[in-house]
């Protein structure tokens, strides 16, 4: 009895030893929970404060081990760097991912996860990142063709030995990640292609092309924009209702005449293509991957932008032809950052920015992602060309979010909002809890000089985390914030403003703001070019 004890206990020991290891080896997955999507690492949320590589930073590993000193001191927890068809198969059949092996144990080396952008058919609509192998070969791998019937350096998602090749090289990629990296999850996502688009015509000509495009339109789009009870974005719905709302037929039957119907037609080949290639690598090993949009900004109309990719009034055609793919992500360049977030955050959809012009204002723009739009990340492109990095603005938004982290993945969704302001964005207003609280930007208390000599104000924002009990906490940089209470019959006050730092998994006080920082109880307030966390505790008077 005594060894049988013995065994049973050794077995059970085992057997929790296992069970725990298989906990902590489940590789990073997407968790959505209250219209919430969040990226787990480890069974944690991850908020990627990430910066994207240029595009050939990644091919020179010299180069990269000289940079990563520079990305950790912009206390980036997250690396976004491409990974080169043409480098890791330079012969059809001849894998080569030492390049992207030592790109991982580099990012070991510096405690820095990596999101792996695979550059395979398509980088910016053009396909000048695959094999030189499949470029000479147009015959075997054909190009689109323009409506003139030139060719262009853009493989056509209309022939299956381009699908193939790619879908391949894919497959093999994923296998490498597999082994190398299950037990240790450095690579928390994959980037299928990247910008996916046509340009400088709506459509392809090639012949397969011209075949798909008289042929009906899948029964699936057809049941899709049929079905009441699903909400679809405007310009497909209003597409096929302005044109009779057709049950059958070709394209432009059922859609008419026209650009749009053109980008329609290719957003679900592109689509279908991308979606093969997604599903063939998550079977091997399924880590969350997604797709990024080059915006249809300016006016600009289908031909004239890399046109048919995932953007956001595509997005419902998209997420039917292609439903391996789990995020659509967005690249911005262009003004109107927050009506770009408002496109992308749907309730399908969450937000993820893994490309943002790195100029000024991101150190502002990224706690309004994270707060407002509870965004999986944010990613400035060419980080590494980010000038003096340990002091640079992003860094210092960086820091104070790399303490509300824990707080972020806990709250999100549910109890956080975030503002932004700029020179034309000054003020803004919503209610939380008991309390209506108006967010300004600092600049508007006229203390600041250049509020008032013409400068045009820089770009300032942050978030406020309800914490329950009238508690709040309040980060950012540029902002100030007054309260009212919901109850007409009392005066909200300030009880005490704390200036708080996260030391270890400790939340310390530093220092109490109740006198001048406050204005005397009249205001929480942080300066422009201060970035910093202040806990408010707020109650009612009469």
């Amino acid at each position: 009895m005594q060894k049988k004890s013995v065994f049973v206990l050794v077995f059970m020991v085992l057997l929790g030893s296992t069970t725990l290891w298989s906990q902590k080896t489940k590789i990073p997955y997407l968790s959505s929970e209250g219209g919430t999507t969040q990226l787990m690492v480890n069974e944690k949320p991850w908020l990627m404060l990430g910066g994207e590589l240029g595009n050939s930073s990644a091919s020179d590993l010299k180069f990269m081990s000289e940079i990563w000193p520079d990305l950790q001191a912009m206390q980036l927890n997250t690396v976004l760097a491409p990974v080169y068809w043409e480098l890791v198969e330079p012969a059809e059949g001849d894998f080569d991912f030492s390049s992207v092996d030592k790109l991982i144990d580099q990012a070991r080396e510096y405690n820095t996860k990596l999101v792996l952008l695979w550059f395979g058919s398509w980088k910016n609509s053009m396909s000048c990142y695959a094999p030189l192998w499949v470029k000479k070969d147009w015959n075997r791998f054909p190009r689109s063709i323009t409506k003139e019937g030139k060719p262009l350096e853009i493989l056509t998602p209309f022939s299956g030995e381009n699908l193939d090749a790619d879908k391949k090289a894919f497959v093999k990629f994923m296998e490498f990640l597999k082994e190398k990296d299950e037990q240790h999850h450095t690579v928390i996502m994959v980037q299928v292609e990247n910008e996916i688009g046509m340009i400088p015509q709506a459509r392809d000509y090639h012949p397969e092309a011209n075949r798909a495009f008289e042929e009906e339109v899948p029964a699936s789009v057809i049941n899709l924009l049929q079905d009441e009870n699903v909400t679809l974005q405007p310009h497909l719905k209003e597409m096929w209702e302005s044109n009779g709302k057709k049950g059958k037929g070709n394209w432009e039957d059922v859609f008419g005449k026209g650009l749009y119907t053109d980008e329609l037609f290719m957003a679900w080949h592109f689509a279908r293509y991308a979606g093969e290639i997604t599903e063939a690598g998550k079977e091997v090993y399924p880590l969350p991957m997604y797709v990024n949009a080059a915006l249809n900004s300016r006016g600009r109309k289908p031909g004239a932008y890399p046109s048919a990719g995932p953007l956001a009034h595509l997005i419902d055609i998209w997420k039917l032809a292609a439903p391996a793919i789990d995020v659509y992500a967005l690249d911005i360049y262009d003004p109107g950052f927050n009506h770009w977030c408002n496109l992308y955050h749907l309730p399908n959809n969450p937000l993820f920015i893994p490309e943002i012009r790195n100029e000024p204002g991101n150190h502002a723009r990224v706690f309004y992602a994270f707060g407002e739009h509870d965004a999986m990340g944010f990613s400035p492109f060419s980080i590494e060309d980010t000038s003096n990095p340990s002091e640079a603005p992003l860094t210092k938004s960086y820091e104070v979010l790399h303490q509300l982290i824990p707080l972020l993945g806990e709250k999100r969704g549910k109890e956080t909002t975030g503002v932004w302001f700029h020179h034309d964005r000054r003020d803004t207003s919503f209610v939380m809890g008991n309390y209506q609280f108006h967010f300004k930007h600092d600049y508007t208390l006229g203390w600041n000089p250049a509020a008032k000599d013409g400068t045009q104000w820089p770009e300032t924002g942050g978030l406020i985390i309800s914490m329950g009990n009238d508690e709040f906490i309040v980060a950012g940089t540029g902002i100030v914030v007054t309260f009212e209470s919901l109850n007409e019959q009392s005066e909200a006050g300030i009880g005490q403003i704390e200036q708080i730092e996260r030391v270890g998994d400790q939340w310390v006080n530093r220092f109490r703001m109740n006198g001048d920082q406050s204005h005397q109880g009249r205001h929480l307030r942080i300066p422009v070019d201060n970035f910093d966390i202040q806990k408010i505790k707020l109650y009612e008077y009469k």
